[in-house]
Parts: C-alpha cells; sequence; structure tokens
C-alpha cells in the first residue's frame, strides 16, 4: 500500500470517528477537502467499500457509514512516528480548551473516563473510597455518567457504568488562567515510605509518548495504590510539572484555594532551580509533584477488576462532579 493511498485511508477512518452519526461518501468528502484532502465522491466510495471489506467501517445503508471498534483500533495504531508527541499537544490542547473559574467554581475541568462492567460496580465503591480517604487521588470530586451517554468521543457501553475521575491537567488550566504557564515533563511511577514521596522509580516523558504513562502502569500492573493506602507505603501515579521560579508563593496560593474547593492535588513545591525527589530542575524554574488522577481506578485493577481508561478524555462541567463520599448514593440511582 502506497503512502499517499495510506494516508487517505486513514484520513477517511478519522472523519468517521469524529462524527456522532453515520455519514455519506459525499459529506466525507466534503469534510475531507475541508482538512485538506482532495478527493472526489466516486474515490471515498471505493475508499469505503475497501474499508468495509477490511470490517474498518459499516453500511448503515441510506444513513451512510460508521467507523467499527476494529477502525478504531486501527486508527490508534497506525502511523505511530507521526503520533509521537501526541499527548503532549493533546495536554496544551485541553488546557487551553478548559473554563474553570476559581473565583465563581464555574466552568468546565479535564476529567480522565473510565468504565466498569454492572456486575463489579458493587466492589468498586470501598476500593476508590479507599484511595480518596489517604489522599492519593486528584482531589475529592468524581463523576459518574450512565449507560450510553458520550463523553468526548466515547460512549459508555450498554451494561457498564462511566467513572470520571478529576485529570491533573486541570491544574494546569488553572495556573494559566492566573498567568501561569507550566510546563507537564512526565508522568511517573511515585514511590511512598510512610506516607510520604521518596522517589520516582518509573517515568515515560509526555513529548515521547503517544499514550497516558499512568495508563501504561495500570495496564502493566506495576501500581501499588493499596499498599500506599492501607500502609503508607507503595507506588502510586504522578506527574512532574515545572513553573516560572518568581511565581512559586503563587502557585502555593492557588494550590491551597484549588484544595477548598475539591480539586487538590500538589504533593509537593521544590525550590527555584532545585532539584525535587532527585529530579533536577531548568533554571529559574520550580518543580511540583501532582498526584495521578486515574490513581482510584488503578485499585481496581490491583484487585482484579478489569477496567477500561481514557485519560484526558473531556471535559465535564464542575457542577456535574460530587464529593467521592456520594459515591454509593450515586451509583443506586444508576445500576
Amino acid at each position: 500500500m502506497s503512502e499517499k493511498t495510506e494516508k487517505q485511508r486513514l484520513a477517511i477512518l478519522r472523519i468517521l470517528q469524529e462524527s456522532d452519526t453515520p455519514l455519506s461518501s459525499s459529506t466525507i468528502a466534503d469534510r475531507l477537502l475541508a482538512t485538506g484532502h482532495d478527493m472526489s465522491e466516486r474515490t471515498v466510495r471505493l475508499y469505503l467499500r475497501s474499508l468495509d471489506e477490511e470490517g474498518l467501517t459499516a453500511n448503515m445503508g441510506r444513513r451512510g457509514r460508521i467507523v467499527t471498534h476494529r477502525g478504531s483500533e486501527e486508527l490508534s495504531s497506525a502511523r505511530i512516528i507521526e503520533r509521537v508527541g501526541f499527548l503532549a499537544a493533546k495536554i496544551d490542547q485541553m488546557t487551553y480548551r478548559m473554563t474553570f473559574d476559581l473565583s465563581t467554581q464555574k466552568g468546565s475541568v479535564v476529567v480522565n473516563v473510565s468504565v466498569i462492567e454492572n456486575s463489579h460496580v458493587e466492589c468498586t465503591v470501598p476500593l476508590i473510597r479507599k484511595v480518596f480517604t489517604a489522599g492519593y487521588a486528584m482531589g475529592r470530586l468524581i463523576a459518574l455518567f450512565s449507560p450510553g451517554e458520550r463523553i468526548g468521543d466515547a460512549t459508555v457501553p450498554h451494561g457498564m457504568i462511566g467513572i470520571g475521575t478529576v485529570c491533573s491537567i486541570t491544574i494546569n488550566g488553572v495556573l494559566l488562567a492566573h498567568g501561569i504557564p507550566t510546563y507537564s515533563k512526565f508522568g511517573g511511577l511515585l514511590e511512598l515510605e510512610n506516607y510520604k514521596p521518596t522517589r520516582f522509580v518509573e517515568a515515560i516523558y509526555y513529548e515521547g509518548s503517544t499514550l497516558d504513562p499512568l495508563e501504561v502502569f495500570i495496564r502493566s500492573g506495576m501500581t501499588d495504590c493499596a499498599g500506599a493506602a492501607e500502609t503508607g507505603s507503595g507506588r502510586i501515579g504522578a506527574s512532574f510539572r515545572e513553573a516560572p521560579a518568581d511565581c512559586r508563593e503563587q502557585v502555593i496560593a492557588l494550590a491551597h484555594r484549588l484544595e477548598r474547593v475539591g480539586l487538590g492535588g500538589f504533593m509537593t513545591v521544590g525550590w527555584p532551580s532545585q532539584p525535587l525527589l532527585e529530579i533536577p530542575v531548568q533554571q529559574e524554574r520550580v518543580g511540583a509533584v501532582i498526584m495521578g488522577g486515574l490513581n482510584p481506578i488503578a485499585i481496581l485493577e490491583e484487585n482484579g477488576i478489569r477496567t477500561q481508561s481514557r485519560a484526558l478524555a473531556a471535559l465535564a462541567d464542575y457542577e456535574t462532579l460530587f464529593p467521592y463520599d456520594e459515591l454509593d448514593s450515586h451509583i443506586c440511582g444508576m445500576v
């Protein structure tokens, strides 16, 4: 397959994936043209027939085509080199798109979304509460999504519920709104001893990754959020940020304000130009360690409860979030 052909196939799959409804070949051709791909409607139809045969798209008759699960997987795994750095770009995009105003406590925040089978829900609640209670989650708030509900570009499957945890990138957006640019350096596994952070034992830099680091660590069974929550010693997900050194006191003040509205996530803030937990910091910057938003989900995987998680999945209105200790009552009204 030529490089041009592959690019056109992927462009069609991408257009279909971004749509909430089936699309006709003429609509696809129009949207392709808007993204710089000049293809006739006839050429699009030929590609669609081929994609149907490969099981990457499904023909819905007069309504048009949709992308299949296999097609989405193909799109995710294709052209991996071009997608290196995609995560860093998405962090910037979500930082700018969120609208949360700390003063009014209104607007959107960035959330991770995890889906869990209904049959496992009863077991998940005490485990999730354990991580929040120990203080190893991003704040104190959580969200629930019903079967069939769409969040971002995903829909909660029937027979499952969606759990939204606040993503640590929300902190970037709040700092930016107060004039503080933040550099997200890496996500890693943070080792705790006696409830205190000691060092990062694993790290994946955002600039060189196509996947969220904590997603990788969770799938690989590398976290120990249960140990951290129960004994104070274990390995949790955390991320490393840098901010201008002159903003250190303002960052700390904002961290306290975020804590009061249920969005606290700072573990520690370093000193100007000084290493933090053995991690070098650039001159005239300060380092900060932030809690991983997916830690409450990591403990589920540690206990054999399978989940499907996506970090930086969507924007959610702050007013739809609720305290984690109300999770029982919210789930009872849903399952």
